[in-house]
């Protein structure tokens, strides 16, 4: 991919494209291209040039010269390494490029400002042992030589903020293979960047004294041309992305912290800090403990209170507490009313935090902060809330207002697994549900959990979640934990599930299971997750270690032969389903000699016994791929894939396109010129491609090119409509959704939007169906099974109500396929599959317009033809289900043919054609 300007946004869009597609264009558009190029440049000017990113002013000055072949060479190497490349150099570092004469380029053009040799790094670890620091981390110089040993030259200190004195120190290398996995582009090894940092406090003081003061960590890392000197960032979770308090002697803190993600250690001097607190009254009294030493005349006299929203702080007297306590600190209290705090929008996902300062006596203030002996807690408030006396790991106090939480304060692995979570909730006694919620994917699994007498307790075995078919462990990734009411349709009042604040200094909590590491970490201080680590063996996690199975173990096991197995790969690992599942199924039937090796991505597809499963990116997934006979797959290989020779790949692809893709997409906006430009090879690549009718060969030939043999069989996977034990697995797929006798079964199966989306290929929900109005009007007869595209995340709404059943889990869709009454769809492929059926299908299409003329485009009139109406609204859906006989009658010709156009070949023998296939062309017929 080209890279773009930065910062300056005067590249036009469109030379932008030109120039991301210069090899794919004709010799005349190159012409023209690098015409505009020169005009381009020299108009900008070599400042503005020189503010491009490196590669990116390289391939603008190779442009504008006219060196087409160069340019050519760097644009290909980029969209294999997007801006990742070598630092070469001794006294001006100087960005090194493959098929480029460098000595030709220009000093402002090829050489890299220090501004482009940033220092990367992250904390990933800091605890306070035995009274010292000790942080763990990496850090290293994007692109340039990576240290290679322990033995790597590497400097690190400490800098008061403000002027006033450094502090070196000592810089332990280790590996840290982290950094590696991390980086982006898989061209550098940054194994040994890894760092380890002891901070003796007691060198932060000024002549024997202590002093408050910040101070920041700086690392210095040689590279080509001099050295590069950056400061350390947090980790986004866990101890090394909060702060952290160390007393090192009474009445001095030192708090290792962040400010603006930066690292920085503040000390300290406390003149006064609460102590403890208390229900008096209708309110909270809060003891303040000072030391005269430091106060040195000036006492605390009241506390300041500022309450979200107020313009105006609420102040309270503190009132001396005579005594002698025997440790040099006085005390006095102040009460603060319940009757203050701000309940108004508390939410179970909104509180208000109340910021709490000490006033002294001469008007001068501090926030507050805790003495190391307080214990937080709660005090119950009207109406289901709760106020919180707080704090945060830099010890700082305020006044939580919030709905009542739940509070983990046993949190354990039992000898099986298991995550034993127990803890305080003095909330309203009704049923509740513990909800996993995923932090990216916003996936959920749904727990029971037991309340009584205010406190609760469950059980979460992540290797062994229930999901249709069996049990799956948790899909890697973050898991936060939240309560929800058994009655509740959704998410929105969720209940975080906290952990004690004194107890945050017990995590990480860490457990090895059957095939991965399960961690019990933090953010935002106490909110706890459950992340469940990666399927893959470090050794192969990241772009550099894949890149070097790709180009060293890959070829090897090429060279072997080649073993009587079949490789089937449904959806990249995502499930075991579809036509490779069917091709699988005929195979069996046969009773074949043959080994069966399924992809699996992330461990999250159940198999048959029999077939064993291979982790996608795995070393046995490169060998798989590499020496199985037989490769079966429903989605794209790789690109650096070759069919070897003696190998059967068989493309049975996943849909009849009515959406245009591909080739077909020239033209548009969406058209990946390099892609197209590489479809011929890679087609090359199939032995044999499936089409599933005449209306979909041709325009699967020229989308996407293919130079391999074309079978019109039919799709394997509409097998299954015609399977004589169909009515046998219908009712199994019954049973297994709990679907209740006589209850009519709606299946929705929407697409994706490609312009509702997260970001990259994450999209959302787009929720469009009233699920509330739907089981008004159908409940009483009907369920509604939602299933959502792969690509899409969120959860469904109302799933586990008893009307809405989320089956984007479910292993096949085609089983689906077999129960459900009606279809309502909207662009997707299922309504190719599901008119095998022969039953009703509505089509929810409230963008049609839209998705028709300005993202995807048609490859036919799809408002003339489709074999059921087309619905705008939720409530005309709603309308359509109730009285779908008279609308099948009203649509009986256009579904006649409809199947006529899209059906055909349809007799269950389609796995039996193309396994047929296989079998011929391996014996070289």
């Amino acid at each position: 991919m080209a890279s773009t300007p930065a910062g300056t946004g005067t590249v036009p869009e469109q030379l932008n494209r030109s120039m991301k597609y210069f090899p794919e264009a004709s010799e005349e558009d190159r012409a023209g291209f690098l015409a505009a190029a020169r005009d381009f440049v020299a108009q900008a000017g070599p400042k503005k040039v020189a503010k491009l990113p490196p590669i990116g002013r390289i391939q603008w000055h190779l442009a504008a010269e006219g060196r087409a072949d160069e340019l050519v060479e760097v644009l290909r190497y980029d969209r294999e390494n997007p801006g990742v490349y070598q630092v070469k150099g001794l006294r001006r570092a100087r960005v090194e490029l493959p098929g480029v004469e460098l000595g030709a380029l220009p000093p402002l053009v090829k050489n890299l400002k220090r501004s482009e040799l940033p220092v990367r790094s992250r904390l990933t670890d800091m605890e306070w042992r035995d009274g010292r620091l000790v942080l763990r981390g990496y850090a290293y110089v994007p692109n340039a030589p990576a240290a290679t040993g322990k033995r790597s030259v590497r400097i690190a200190g400490l800098r008061k903020e403000g002027g006033g004195g450094s502090v070196p120190l000592r810089l332990k290398t280790v590996l840290e293979p982290k950094a590696t996995r991390s980086a982006p582009g898989a061209l550098h090894a940054y194994d040994w960047s890894g760092f380890e940092i002891t901070i003796d406090p007691r060198r932060l003081r000024s002549r024997g004294r202590w002093q408050s003061g910040t101070w920041f960590l700086g690392i210095g890392i040689p590279r080509p041309g001099g050295l590069s000197v950056g400061r350390v960032y947090k980790n986004d979770a866990g101890r090394g992305g909060h702060s952290q308090v160390q007393v090192v002697e009474s009445g001095v803190r030192v708090v290792a912290g962040f400010e603006e993600d930066c690292f920085r250690l503040t000390v300290d001097v406390v003149p006064a800090e609460i102590e403890a607190h208390e229900a008096v009254r209708d309110g909270m009294e809060v003891t303040v403990r000072s030391c005269p030493e430091t106060t040195r005349g000036r006492a605390p006299v009241e506390l300041r209170v500022d309450h979200p929203g107020s313009r105006t702080a609420a102040r309270y007297p503190l009132e001396n507490r005579e005594g002698s306590y025997g440790d040099g600190w006085a005390r006095s209290a102040a009460c603060v009313p319940f009757a203050d705090l701000p309940v108004d929008g508390v939410r179970p996902k909104k509180v208000q935090n109340s910021r709490v300062s000490i006033v002294f006596a001469d008007g001068t203030s501090r926030r507050a902060t805790v003495a190391r002996s307080l214990r937080t807690g709660t005090y119950q408030l009207a109406g289901g809330r709760e106020v919180a006396a707080h704090t945060d790991g830099a010890g700082t106090f305020f006044l939580q207002t919030r709905v009542v939480q739940p509070v983990v304060d046993r949190m354990r692995w039992t000898a099986r697994g298991e995550l034993s979570l127990q803890g305080t909730y003095p909330g309203p006694e009704e049923p509740l549900r513990l909800v996993l919620r995923h932090g990216t994917r916003h996936e959920e699994k749904v727990l029971p959990v037991e309340v009584a007498d205010g406190r609760f307790s469950a059980l979460v075995t992540p290797d062994a979640m229930e999901t249709y078919g069996g049990t799956l462990p948790l899909r890697g990734g973050r898991w936060y934990f939240t309560f929800r009411a058994a009655a509740e349709w959704d998410h929105a009042n969720d209940i975080p599930v906290t952990l004690r604040p004194d107890l945050v200094g017990t995590l990480p909590m860490a457990h090895k299971g059957q095939h991965r590491r399960y961690t019990v970490d933090r953010r935002f201080f106490n909110r706890f997750f459950l992340n469940s680590g990666s399927a893959l063996s470090p050794q192969v996690r990241g772009g550099y270690r894949q890149r070097q199975l790709r180009e060293t173990y890959y070829p090897a096991q090429q060279r072997l032969p080649l073993r009587e197995a079949v490789l089937y790969n449904s959806f990249g690992g995502k499930q075991f389903s579809d036509s490779p599942r069917a091709v699988y199924q005929e195979f069996v039937s046969r009773g074949t000699d043959i080994e069966h090796i399924a992809v699996v991505a992330d461990q999250q597809a159940v198999l048959p016994a029999g077939v064993r499963g291979v982790a996608w990116g795995s070393e046995e997934w490169y060998e798989a791929l590499a020496r199985s006979r037989y490769v079966v797959t429903n989605v794209g290989i790789n690109d650096w894939f070759t069919r070897r020779e003696g190998q059967v790949v068989v493309q049975t692809w996943h849909g009849t396109p009515l959406k245009r893709i591909g080739a077909d997409l020239l033209g548009t906006p969406k058209a990946n010129l390099a892609y197209i430009a590489s479809l011929p090879r890679r087609s090359r690549q199939f032995s044999l491609f499936v089409s599933p009718n005449a209306f979909t060969t041709p325009i699967m030939t020229h989308a996407f090119q293919l130079k391999c043999e074309v079978l019109e069989s039919g799709y394997p996977r509409n097998d299954v409509f015609h399977a004589p034990d169909r009515e046998k697995t219908a009712a199994r797929v019954r049973e297994q959704l709990g679907i209740p006798e006589g209850k009519k079964i709606v299946l929705y199966a929407p697409t994706w939007r490609d312009d509702q989306r997260y970001d990259g290929k994450r999209f959302k929900l787009d929720q469009q169906v009233d699920l509330t109005a739907a089981e008004a009007a159908l409940g009483e007869d009907h369920v509604f099974l939602y299933r959502k595209h792969n690509k899409v995340l969120d959860s469904i709404p109302g799933a586990g109500q008893g009307f809405v059943h989320d089956v984007a889990a479910y292993p096949d869709i085609a089983d689906l396929y077999l129960i459900a009454d009606v279809l309502i769809t909207d662009y997707s492929s299922v309504l190719f599959d599901f008119a095998h059926s022969g039953r009703p299908m509505l089509f929810f299409t409230y963008d049609l317009e839209h998705y028709r003329d300005t993202l995807r485009g048609f490859y036919f009139d799809f408002t003339e033809r489709a074999p059921g109406p087309l619905l705008k609204t939720s409530e005309d859906l709603v309308v359509a289900i109730r009285n779908i006989d008279s609308v099948s009658a009203r649509y009986k010709e256009k579904y006649e043919q409809f199947v006529k156009d899209f059906c055909e070949p349809s007799d269950g023998r389609a796995s039996a054609r193309v396994v047929d296939r296989m079998l011929e062309i391996a014996a070289g017929e």
